[in-house]
């Protein structure tokens, strides 16, 4: 795994509260190495060693990426949920920000089933099938529509079993963590002082219950920005994330204007060039005009 350099500021950090830990009463002795203080009956988690593991994640994401692996996102409590969503569509990767079915991922063949219901269900809607059903029907099938995408809507297009897991809260995803051990796959996990560090691949020491600590860390901070970068220049996600993708979600779509941004700028770019030239070319030929009178008529 290749190192580089990644803009980590500590300063932000700290704003953010990312050194804010848990009561000192309620902690894992396994910590202890990560923490460097006690204040007011809290812990204070080193930002030295968040960073240097932050960087590491950041070199296994990026090299991950530019590979064309695929990536899943759990943060499933309602302080990361939204930042959770933002930075998958960032990244153009999977996600779970609602609940975490247990066997989502060691009993993927069942799981397969259900994306594949959500897909039919959504065919059958836009081609207004459901509205020739009896009132009561379609309405169950709408019903149970919402669910499976209120549930499985960041997965929807994910045709295998992801190669890295990112995930919000150890404690609170503990059934996602133990899955991803059971199957083998590597795992980035964002600790607090009640965790254990040992369970993940690579465990991040930092505050998991502050909205803003959460948000610089998924967002702003290198964690997602190694995947979001190769996904903006090799569009690798698009591949990843399956066919389809942009019909109908949010994510989707926003997914599809990224994809799409540098096709946009082009055209933008080409119409500005003809407008310049065209307003160049009616400049010279008000000049070749007004010389033309001038030398016709000298005494006007």
């Amino acid at each position: 795994m290749t190192r580089r350099y990644w803009n980590i500021n500590l300063e932000e950090m700290m704003e953010a509260g990312v050194h804010f830990g848990h009561g000192t009463k309620k902690w894992n002795p396994r910590m202890a190495p990560y923490i460097s203080a006690k204040r007011k009956g809290i812990h204070i988690t080193n930002l030295t060693g968040t960073a240097r593991f932050l960087s590491e994640a950041s070199d296994l994401v990026f090299d991950a990426a530019s590979k064309g692996r695929t990536f899943l996102i759990v943060g499933t409590k309602n302080k990361a949920a939204d930042s959770v969503a933002s930075a998958a569509i960032r990244a153009r990767c999977h996600y779970v920000n609602k609940k975490w079915l247990g066997g989502m991922l060691t009993n993927w063949s069942t799981t397969e089933t259900r994306l594949q219901k959500i897909r039919d269900l959504r065919a059958e809607q836009k081609m207004g099938k459901l509205n020739r059903l009896p009132k009561r029907d379609a309405a169950i099938l709408k019903r149970k529509l919402f669910t499976l995408q209120t549930y499985l809507g960041g997965i929807k297009y994910m045709t295998r079993l992801p190669d890295i897991v990112i995930i919000v809260d150890q404690q609170e995803e503990y059934t996602a963590l133990r899955e991803c051990v059971i199957l083998g796959i590597p795992t980035i996990c964002l600790i607090d002082t009640n965790c254990d560090p040992d369970l993940a691949d690579i465990s991040i020491p930092s505050n998991d219950d502050a909205i803003a600590s959460i948000r610089l860390e998924l967002t702003m901070n290198p964690l997602i920005s190694a995947a979001s970068v190769i996904a903006a220049g090799l569009a690798v996600g698009l591949a990843s994330i399956g066919p389809g993708v942009g019909q109908g979600t949010a994510a989707g779509q926003a997914v599809e204007g990224i994809a799409r941004q540098p096709e946009a700028e082009g055209k933008i770019r080409g119409t500005l060039l003809l407008s310049l030239a065209f307003m160049e070319a009616l400049t010279i030929y008000g000049l070749v005009v007004a010389l033309a009178l001038l030398f016709a008529n000298p005494f006007v």
